[in-house]
């Protein structure tokens, strides 16, 4: 008898039709004699209506209430969809994130879990229940409501798949598994059978919206294998799961982008120590993540440009932190643009192979495109560019990698 957390995401329950389907699969999972708890998201379009309604009546809505308001769309999929299942005479039972006991800090809109309360869904699912989780919130020690940010479901259930030691966590969403490239962008995109929690991290990161970035690290962390399907298809899936020695063959297992960044440099700021700390705490405080990171230090050693990116969300309010700040470290103006993408490629291959640096920048220069900012790991490149250039450089990058074959990106060895 398997332990099974599955997640549904709101597309796979945006409609009555589509939940009873889900309610279906489940349900025949469960005849198997497995024991599942399912993780669901609100219905596809929920929480966008949730928040508009925020912003219809407030230019600036309380995160505290903001986080109240949009866990509502979590209980009424649960509830819906335990009902689908009792009508196929499956024992179901919902649950929301307080009646379990998963705990959050106190970070509003973009809370991180911190302990999850395992007796009273365990007793669920001993009893032959299914256990209907409210993915995406949680609580805090205080009991006040949080949420875990957009993609938050996906973290909820690989968390609960850690606490009760689940054989997998099955992923369920409109995408058939992980693929080399976006299928939108590069019409011979493949998919990948399995990928590294390492190459997943990384493309999950970089903008890859199959999987969110914590839920992949809460996977990697815990050794939770997470299976990534179609709810619309008994067809293929992508395992996220440890490397192995077939893995690091593949240079590059895939190429991904995000248009959801924009650019902020501080001219001549002066060049000294503690001022990056200072422009960087301001953020920290206000909880806005700094993705890339550049500083050029000009000729004369007393002054520097520092750039960096954000996401589009954090752009106004990171203008108006900098801003206030630049005088305290003599800044010569403050600029922005939200006109550029990210386009960044990614595989445990690279690794034990040289040279990949110089060929991805060699193939984006033949095609006239500029890249302007850099970041590299041990398994990724990352190149800031302009966006109106970004879906030229992923056909060219899958190109260039050869990820159309089965050979992903494979170079003979010397």
């Amino acid at each position: 008898m398997a332990v099974i957390v599955q997640k549904y995401g709101g597309t796979s329950v945006g409609s009555l039709e589509k939940i009873r389907r889900v309610a279906r699969k489940i349900a025949g999972r469960h005849r198997e004699g497995n024991r599942i708890a399912v993780v669901v998201s609100a219905m596809a379009g929920e929480t966008d209506k949730l928040i508009r309604l925020a912003r219809d009546l407030s230019e600036r809505p309380d995160n505290r209430e903001m986080d109240v308001l949009v866990s509502t769309g979590e209980q009424v999929a649960i509830s819906l969809l335990a009902m689908a299942l009792k009508d196929l005479g499956v024992p179901a039972r919902s649950f929301l994130a307080h009646q379990i006991g998963i705990f959050t800090d106190n970070a509003y809109t973009k809370a991180r879990i911190t302990k999850i309360e395992s007796d009273r869904i365990n007793r669920a699912l001993e009893s032959g229940e299914i256990a209907v989780v409210a993915g995406f919130q949680g609580i805090t020690e205080e009991r006040e409501v949080t949420t875990l940010g957009r993609g938050g479901s996906d973290t909820s259930a690989v968390a609960l798949a850690a606490v009760l030691k689940a054989d997998v966590c099955e992923i369920y969403t409109d995408v058939d598994g992980v693929y080399t490239c976006d299928p939108n962008i590069c019409n011979r995109a493949r998919r990948l059978d399995r990928i590294t929690y390492d190459e997943m991290l990384e493309l999950a990161s970089l903008g890859a919206k199959v999987l969110q970035t914590r839920a992949v690290e809460f996977a990697k962390k815990y050794h939770v294998p997470i299976l990534i399907r179609s709810t619309f298809s008994d067809d293929g899936g992508t395992l996220t799961t440890t490397e192995d020695k077939d893995m690091e063959k593949e240079v590059v297992a895939g190429i991904t982008y995000d248009r959801n960044e924009a650019r902020i440099t501080v001219l001549g700021v002066q060049d000294r120590p503690g001022v990056a700390a200072n422009i960087f705490n301001a953020l920290a405080e206000e909880n806005i993540n700094v993705d890339m990171i550049i500083q050029n230090t000009s000729t004369d050693g007393k002054s520097a440009d520092l750039s960096f990116t954000v996401t589009k969300a954090d752009y106004e309010r990171t203008m108006d932190i900098v801003r206030e700040k630049a005088p305290e470290f003599g800044a010569r103006d403050v600029v922005g643009d939200t006109t550029i993408a990210k386009l960044s490629i990614v595989g445990v291959g690279m690794r034990s192979h040289a040279g990949v640096a110089a060929r991805m920048f060699e193939a984006l220069s033949k095609v006239g495109i500029n890249i302007t900012m850099i970041s590299t790991s041990e398994i990724k490149i990352s190149c800031v560019i302009d966006e109106k250039f970004l879906e030229l450089g992923v056909r060219v990058l899958h190109e260039t990698f050869a990820l159309d074959n089965d050979g992903s990106g494979i170079v003979e060895e010397n």
